[in-house]
């Protein structure tokens, strides 16, 4: 376990294995040990980065709002720190796959391959109440709760009803989710949201991918009711990307707990096999 500090936050970072780099990042909410399984299946291959946001895991506070530029500077500087500068995979889960697709556009120099787990769509992103209402209102309410003791009461309960058949560790699970700073930090990325789908459709706009980086959208098929629609969706992603379309099946949205052999077949092919 190790610690690199970026901006005066401690972030949490794990490293295992040898090989071309890939960087593992996970969606809203979520920790390293969520990568455990995928961990053990690529390390053979790769060089394998894992973190926690400042927010999530254990990583320190998240001391102001996130931004989409922040989030892909982010692994610009966690690569740097661990003196790892050579092109890396970046693989994004949920709304980590807004991160990685806009480093991918920002640093393509530094991107070896792209592989997006069930990644956050958004086909006309909008927000309708400004940003400093929204942000301010995920501060009071993180407040509130903290001082109330919500998470220490409730938190790792909610960790275990969310995540079905979790095989984490209760200290662990405790450890995160009993924290306030994981409350607060999951309400200002979800506070955010629609800021970073808008800055990532301007990206889009100015910002190419490299031509000829291999891309990946793997979807997870195992949507109660909403399946085919959500397939679709991310089918379409996946077409406006040049992207090659993989289906976990059967698995949920954690990709990497549900199909973890999936998601390191999906990492290796679109880094190149060495």
């Amino acid at each position: 376990m190790s610690f690199v500090r970026i901006e005066g936050v401690p972030h949490h970072v794990e490293v295992a294995g040898s090989g071309p780099v890939c960087v593992l990042s996970a969606g809203l909410g979520l920790a390293w040990f969520d990568w455990d399984a995928v961990v053990e299946r690529l390390a053979p291959w790769r060089t394998v980065v894992r973190f926690d946001r400042p927010g999530s895991g254990l990583s320190g506070h998240a001391r102001v709002p996130p931004t989409l530029v922040g989030e892909a500077e982010r692994i610009v500087r966690i690569l740097d720190a661990l003196a790892l500068p050579g092109p890396a995979t970046v693989v994004g889960h949920s709304l980590a796959g807004f991160h990685c697709e806009a480093f991918a556009r920002l640093f393509p120099v530094r991107t070896s391959g792209l592989v997006l787990l069930d990644s956050s769509v958004e086909e006309r992103p909008r927000v309708r109440v400004p940003r400093g209402a929204r942000v301010g209102a995920a501060q009071v309410v993180g407040a509130v709760l903290s001082g109330a003791g919500v998470p220490w009461a409730l938190g790792p309960a909610v960790r275990r009803v969310a995540v079905r058949g979790d095989v984490a560790s209760a200290e662990a699970v405790r450890r995160v989710y009993g924290a306030s700073r994981v409350l607060r930090g999951s309400l200002l990325e979800y506070a955010t949201y629609g800021d970073a789908a808008l800055e990532l459709a301007a990206l889009r706009r100015d910002f190419p991918l490299r031509e000829r980086l291999p891309v990946t959208v793997l979807a997870a098929a195992a949507y109660e009711g909403g399946a085919r629609r959500w397939l679709t969706r991310q089918r379409a992603l996946a077409a406006s990307l040049d992207a090659t379309f993989r289906v976990a099946e059967p698995a949920g949205h954690l990709l990497m707990r549900d199909a973890p052999g999936a998601v390191a077949e999906a990492v290796l092919a679109s880094g190149g096999i060495p």
